[in-house]
């Protein structure tokens, strides 16, 4: 077999950035993308983009770990490149509040960001409510734009982009070797998980250029994050909701809670409201699936679940989920090897 023809299933940000890292690490692979929906209109456009990860209760911390300190890297790389404003990847200091202290002062991503150190009295002044804080600087990626810049990185690397709405993987066969599942909560119907549920997150986007560091509550409900043409204020957690109709009692609430931490947003203008549908499991299924129905077979990488710390770890997620494609390759690969020798 020459050329393995791979078919990403979703085209969030995990899509995206997986057709990528498998364009540029996996040599002999045609990639196609497939999706029904593509920028700005997918549930990664409406994320607010920071990397402070989220923990993943079924995944050991040393690979979250991994995943976050790839993700950073690259972007960091990204930033500090003449692609920033382009990708839309820039830096962002700020501020982690807490209203007692966390029992871990100290994340285990801590010496990933830049800075990390523990808030001085005089920065908690401004904080009256909250009795600890941390300080660090980290990366931000405006959503739509990183997308878009990923979109057409994966074109130039010789990948095709798909308009089509996916029912049933099987209908990827014969036209594809293997399929990567990015699809987040179209799982439920693709890969039959019902582990994947739906947890709201209503937004807000304010111009309000003159906030300039990022302000997170430690439980991470409410949120002010400063990007480079709006300020992100949020947000909520709704379990199991799959409303995308935004609630105006809610975006008052949202209001209220980030002018709370920083008044100065009482100030700002041309206010618009946002939904998005995190794809939330216990932890990021990264797993490879074979599969066989009336003597087809079907090799599968699952690659999905990863909550609200898509941005966070993506592009560490999406390295080993092109491992375990590579692995697949290698196995469809092996029996053209071996009848010719």
């Amino acid at each position: 077999m020459d050329t393995v023809r791979v078919a990403i299933v979703g085209a969030g940000v995990t899509g995206l950035s997986t057709a990528l890292c498998i364009s540029k690490s996996i040599p002999r692979c045609s990639v196609t993308v497939i999706s029904d929906k593509f920028t700005p209109d997918t549930t990664s456009d409406v994320a607010a983009g920071i990397l402070i990860p989220h923990a993943y209760e079924d995944t050991p911390i040393q690979e979250q770990k991994q995943w976050f300190r790839e993700t950073f890297n690259r972007l960091f790389a990204i930033a500090s490149s003449a692609e920033a404003r382009e990708a839309g990847v820039h830096l962002v200091s700020g501020w982690q509040i807490f209203r007692s202290v966390p029992t871990v002062e100290v994340p285990f991503w801590a010496d990933v960001v830049l800075g990390f150190r523990k808030m001085t009295e005089a920065e908690l002044k401004k904080f009256p409510q909250h009795v600890f804080g941390q300080a660090f600087t980290t990366l931000k990626c405006e959503s739509s734009v990183y997308l878009a810049w990923l979109e057409k990185r994966v074109k130039e690397s010789g990948g095709l982009i798909l308009t089509r709405r996916i029912e049933d993987l099987w209908e990827l066969h014969p036209f594809f070797d293997i399929v990567v599942n990015c699809s987040g909560l179209g799982s439920r119907q693709l890969a039959g998980d019902l582990e994947i549920f739906p947890v709201r997150g209503q937004l807000l986007k304010v111009q309000a250029p003159w906030v300039k560091h990022f302000i997170r509550d430690g439980s991470g409900l409410t949120y002010i994050y400063p990007g480079i043409s709006s300020v992100t204020l949020g947000g909520t957690r709704q379990k199991g909701d799959w409303n995308l109709s935004p609630d105006a009692e809610i975006s008052r609430d949202i209001l209220s809670r980030c002018c709370a931490l920083e008044p100065s947003l009482r100030g700002a203008c041309d206010i618009r409201e946002r939904v998005g549908l995190r794809p939330f499991r216990a932890g990021v299924r990264l797993q490879k699936e074979l599969l066989v129905q009336d003597g087809r077979r079907l090799p599968v990488v699952h690659h999905y679940g990863h909550g609200s710390g898509g941005f966070s770890v993506h592009w560490g997620t999406a390295l080993e989920a092109s491992r375990l494609l590579n692995e697949c390759v290698q196995a469809l690969r092996t029996p053209t090897s071996k009848s010719k020798l």
